[in-house]
């Protein structure tokens, strides 16, 4: 723990210098270089803890009633915590070179400090023991993430999703409030260790709730997502990595955290978590097929990943209130280890997009093209990570999928009860239509952007970013093809964590950890056996063309003798066929210009997929609260003695209830 003190510190203490200072060279040193130093000495304790070491606490009391400096480090809190402080360091680093390359002479410290603080706000969120203490964190962490999204200010695209995060966030928080002050009331103290055990009777089901809302809210959980297309395209991209790989995630951690001290589940919060996973899922992944900007595409498949995890845990709750621990364990497994596999590869595509942007100036995906010959080493790391985010093998995204394809499974060769068989027939069914439509889409993505001829000045004048920028994205994707490669030892490292957070014996889940290892090496052995055929094929090749002549002649062009980048696929028509055909759930607006005569001259044809559920559930929502209040302007006259007969009424209504309650 003592560790763990220290990385704060050197974290807090190296962002208030980096604001002290005006020299943008030196903010981002002392910034980068506190946050990754910070990271990597808290990295040590974090992963001892996720592995099954003791648990280390430290607090002493505080002068305020029910609050305490409580921090607990547990497999849980170490497992997230390792995951935050191994990407706060690679995005840190890449940090260095993106924002020295901002435009404008800026101070770059009010962005430093405001990153080392979303990274410290985030490890006291982990740690907390005490629910005063982690809505502290849960409220700081919230305000950093909020300045570094509005970090180009000036331009009102940016505004505007600066304050929709701000205002979803602490709806969010609101609930979290109110979950919490029931909670200390029912168990007589802020104290998690004193909710443990807690008897809360009928009013369980409500504490869920109330949890699945405010930490679903952060999580970006359908339809609480709102804030999240709309904040990770604005903020700066080694931000939005952050955000969409760890900060998120802090949602999930808090919603198994209250899990695990509400007491033994029923069956209907695994069944609920479910179908939150398949609409998030499908609909995430739907949403993005239909983007034009790179970056917002790449935010609805965080809402898509996080609905592959909230599957996997809602699993794993069946399992719990089954009392199958094979359930449990392939289930929670499946989810927790989809939380690091997501931080790893949505990291890995966000500096990727960071750097397209950094290239080009544009994040608008029919303004690309040909810049895999401008920047191969952007392209190829991208190609990783859209590989890993499709589940395709050998990588890190096809080893969590698998996990939770075999809980699913479970359900329907080993039922129990007709609804766990209903929900392994929509599981399975659900995330191979995700893995699908994750395919489709990032084919889309990787080809219009990175294959084909450049489309616009901007992408012919592509250039590659520096080292500065390359090693954080090679690092993370060798990150992927490490866990694709090891999905033995990766899988049985996970008992400690699923021990704590199922509640069933550690012997019983490591038998079904050896099991699903088992199951893993055997589809290793397949995939290896296909790649090796694969090489010596390509061996093959080379050997039989060694030494032979080799002419470059142009392809069949199919009767067109000059093609143009005009001839080639945009991101709108690629993708045209399947948002057709989910043309319902959608709700694609299509315009059609410039079609006059039999041989028009010009004609453009676009395409709009605007949010749903902003469109349809929050704006009327919000526009009808903006509407009442407004008729409540009357009551203002700005006379003090008109506001102090308000007061007086109030008073008296609420002696007058109190009397009536009086016994």
């Amino acid at each position: 723990m003592h560790l763990i003190l220290v990385s704060a510190g050197v974290i807090l203490l190296g962002g208030l210098a980096a604001l002290s200072v005006r020299s943008r060279r030196w903010a981002s040193l002392l910034g980068a270089g506190s946050a990754a130093a910070g990271s990597l000495i808290g990295l040590v304790p974090a992963l001892r803890a996720a592995l099954g070491a003791p648990p280390e606490s430290f607090g002493f009391g505080w002068p305020l009633p029910g609050a305490a400096l409580s921090l607990e480090l547990d497999p849980l809190a170490g497992f997230f915590l390792a995951v935050t402080l191994a990407l706060s360091a690679v995005t840190a680093v890449y940090g260095v070179r993106y924002l020295q390359s901002t435009p404008g002479e800026r101070s770059l410290g009010p962005a430093w400090f405001c990153f080392n603080l979303l990274v410290a706000s985030m490890m006291l969120v982990l740690l907390a023991g005490n629910g005063i203490l982690f809505l502290l964190g849960w409220e700081t962490m919230a305000l950093a993430s909020f300045f570094l999204v509005a970090f180009e200010s000036e331009k009102a695209s940016t505004r505007d999703a600066g304050w929709v995060y701000l205002v979803a966030t602490h709806l969010g928080g609101a609930f979290l409030l109110a979950l919490f002050v029931l909670f200390a009331r029912a168990a007589g103290s802020f104290e998690f260790e004193a909710w443990m055990g807690t008897t809360l009777g009928a009013s369980t089901g409500s504490f869920f709730i109330l949890a699945v809302i405010g930490f679903g809210t952060k999580a970006g959980f359908m339809p609480l997502h709102v804030w999240l297309p709309e904040a990770h395209p604005a903020a700066p991209s080694h931000v939005s990595a952050l955000m969409s790989g760890v900060m998120i995630k802090t949602g999930i951690y808090g919603l198994l955290r209250m899990s695990s001290l509400l007491g033994p589940p029923p069956a209907w919060w695994g069944g609920l978590l479910i179908g939150i996973g398949l609409s998030s899922g499908v609909l995430g992944v739907l949403f993005a097929l239909a983007q034009h900007d790179l970056k917002r595409l790449l935010a609805y498949h965080s809402v898509e990943n996080i609905g592959i995890i909230a599957l996997g845990l809602g699993l794993g709750l069946l399992g719990m209130s089954s009392g199958s621990c094979t359930l449990a364990a392939l289930g929670f497994g499946g989810g927790l280890l989809h939380v690091l596999n997501h931080a790893l590869f949505k990291g890995l595509l966000f500096l990727g997009a960071g750097s397209v942007l950094h290239g080009t100036g544009t994040r608008r995906i029919d303004d690309l093209g040909g810049l895999l010959k401008r920047m191969p080493w952007t392209g190829g790391a991208f190609l990783v990570g859209s590989a890993a985010i499709s589940g395709l093998p050998p990588l890190n995204g096809f080893i969590s999928e698998l996990l939770i394809f075999c809980a699913a499974i479970f359900c329907v060769l080993h039922p129990s009860s007709p609804g766990i068989v209903t929900a392994g027939i929509a599981a399975v069914a659900g995330l191979a239509l995700i893995g699908g439509l994750a395919a489709a889409c990032f084919a889309k993505a990787f080809g219009v952007v990175f294959l084909g001829e450049p489309r616009t000045e901007a992408a012919r004048g592509a250039h590659e970013a520096g080292p500065a920028m390359l090693i954080p994205m090679g690092a993370l994707a060798a990150s992927c093809f490490l866990i694709g490669a090891l999905p033995v030892t990766v899988v049985r490292a996970l008992g400690p964590l699923l021990n704590q957070v199922s509640g069933f014996p550690l012997p019983d889940i490591d038998r079904v950890l050896a099991e699903a290892a088992g199951i893993m090496a055997g589809v290793g052995s397949v995939i290896g056996i296909v790649l090796a055929a694969a090489a010596a094929a390509a061996g093959l090749r080379a050997w039989l063309q060694a030494g032979r002549s080799r002419e470059t002649a142009e392809t069949w062009d199919c009767g067109y003798a000059r093609p143009t980048a005009r001839m080639q696929y945009t991101a709108s028509s690629f993708a045209q066929p399947l948002i057709s055909l989910f043309s319902p759930l959608l709700r694609t607006r299509e315009r059609l210009h410039g079609r006059e005569g039999f041989f028009p001259k010009t004609a453009d044809w676009s395409t709009e997929t605007r949010d749903a559920s902003r469109e349809m559930l929050f704006e009327p929502l919000f526009n009808g609260a903006r509407q009442v209040l407004g008729r409540m302007r009357g009551f203002q006259h700005g006379q003090m003695q008109i506001y102090v007969l308000y007061v007086v009424v109030t008073l008296l209504l609420l002696l007058a209830v109190s009397l009536r309650a009086a016994p």
